[in-house]
């Protein structure tokens, strides 16, 4: 088990009025059972997907929720909706029961919560590990946040980076966990020193096998999933890149709306997440094509059924995930956008906070050179707000600073 960085944040918010209900989301396998039972040991465990035992907890009245089980975490939650209208009505007449939810399908947890527990709930979204947290040993132990993390902590300080990746001191460690990144992803699973490479592909395999049988179609009731597995293999095939609804369509033999309503399921069920190109017309943003990234690299070469070397678009993908991931744990408001500008320059990630804006060149290079910082020239005159700093990600180990707002950084040093 590893540490967890939403820990903290966690235990917090349940000590509060605030954290009577708590619900936790998030892709099957990130953790969400052992988190929840390592945070709450008093609590009763309750899993709704064994058919054998649920049947009377969906009987109980209110009152005996109170009575009998008056904190509890329950499991799957989803899979019985009527469960979450006896925790409202626990929760509307006492004063002392606290919940927890767990459930790992964002469209079927969340809409009912919505409807049914808005104002009443905490709902904490949990990926795959982050790289500090791969690079910790055991889940009482506490995560160090990235280099990255205390920027994002403190965008107006100045950044202040070793000269070098080489002299990082705690480089070793650092690269051990982000190369476990780059090869299986982030899921907990796969951490385990038992297991051999061979086995951790096999579980991914099984994983994408998995989340098609359930996942899929607890989402839509599908007659047929040949279209959605062509269409996971065509997105996955184009990670990183601009969507082409369309050509997709074309490719998958469905419509253009199908192929949305596909991509939609995707990432309500956190395997992809979608950036929106930026534009300061906020209409035009949702115009706009965006451009998709699998949120985890191991599952990606699952679905791909590839093993070994990655192209550029997967590297970006993976590093865009990373960030995406170490955002999501700090729990600080962000949007994160691509930006495409007339003539052909290109902004891989554009992440916007409250006073203002973050860019990323994400480069597959051992060099980075001046002429790859060419993009970040001028985009302080488009924008609405101020550019804070600019970075180029990439694995040259040498630490550059091509102006006082434009750095270039290691990956691995960066979010490490």
């Amino acid at each position: 088990m590893k540490a967890r960085h939403l820990a903290h944040y966690i235990s917090n918010i349940a000590a509060t009025k605030l954290g009577r209900i708590i619900v936790f989301t998030g892709a099957r396998q990130t953790g969400k059972t052992t988190l929840a039972r390592h945070l709450f040991k008093d609590y009763e465990y309750i899993s709704i997907e064994d058919p054998v035992t649920v049947g009377p907890y969906l009987k109980l009245t209110a009152a005996q929720w109170n009575r009998l089980y008056p904190r509890a975490i329950l499991d799957e939650v989803q899979k019985e909706p009527v469960l979450i209208e006896s925790i409202k009505a626990v929760y509307d007449q006492w004063q002392d029961p606290r919940y927890i939810l767990l459930g790992s399908s964002q469209l079927l947890l969340l809409s009912k919560v919505k409807e049914s527990l808005a104002g009443r709930c905490v709902i904490v979204e949990l990926f795959p590990l982050t790289v500090p947290e791969l690079n910790t040993s055991g889940i009482e132990e506490k995560a160090d946040p990235s280099l990255f993390q205390g920027f994002i902590t403190h965008p107006d300080k100045k950044v202040d980076i070793v000269p070098s990746f080489l002299l990082d001191k705690k480089m070793a460690e650092k690269q051990q966990a982000w190369n476990h990144y780059l090869q299986f992803g982030g899921y907990p699973a796969l951490t385990d020193p038992v297991l051999t490479d061979e086995e951790r592909y096999i579980w991914l395999q099984q994983y994408v096998r998995t989340y098609l049988e359930r996942d899929v179609r607890d989402l839509a009731s599908f007659r047929d999933l040949e279209p959605f597995v062509k269409l996971q293999r065509a997105l996955a095939a184009q990670t990183g890149k601009v969507i082409n609804a369309s050509s997709l369509a074309n490719h998958t033999g469905v419509t253009v709306k199908t192929v949305q309503r596909y991509i939609h399921y995707l990432e309500v069920s956190y395997q992809t997440i979608s950036l929106p190109a930026w534009s300061r017309n906020t209409i035009k943003r949702l115009m706009k094509a965006p451009k998709v990234h699998y949120l985890d690299n191991g599952v990606l070469q699952a679905v791909l059924q590839k093993r070994g070397g990655i192209t550029g678009s997967e590297f970006e993908s993976l590093v865009v995930a990373e960030l995406y991931k170490q955002m999501n744990v700090l729990q600080i408001p962000a949007k994160f956008h691509h930006l495409r500008i007339q003539g052909g320059r290109e902004i891989d990630l554009l992440l916007e906070l409250g006073e203002g804006y973050i860019a990323f060149e994400i480069k597959l290079t051992d060099k980075v050179r001046k002429n790859d910082a060419r993009h970040f020239t001028g985009l302080e005159e488009i924008f609405d707000k101020p550019l804070i700093h600019s970075f180029i990600l990439s694995n040259d180990p040498e630490t550059q600073y091509f102006s006082s707002k434009v750095t270039a950084v290691h990956c691995s040093l960066f979010l490490g």
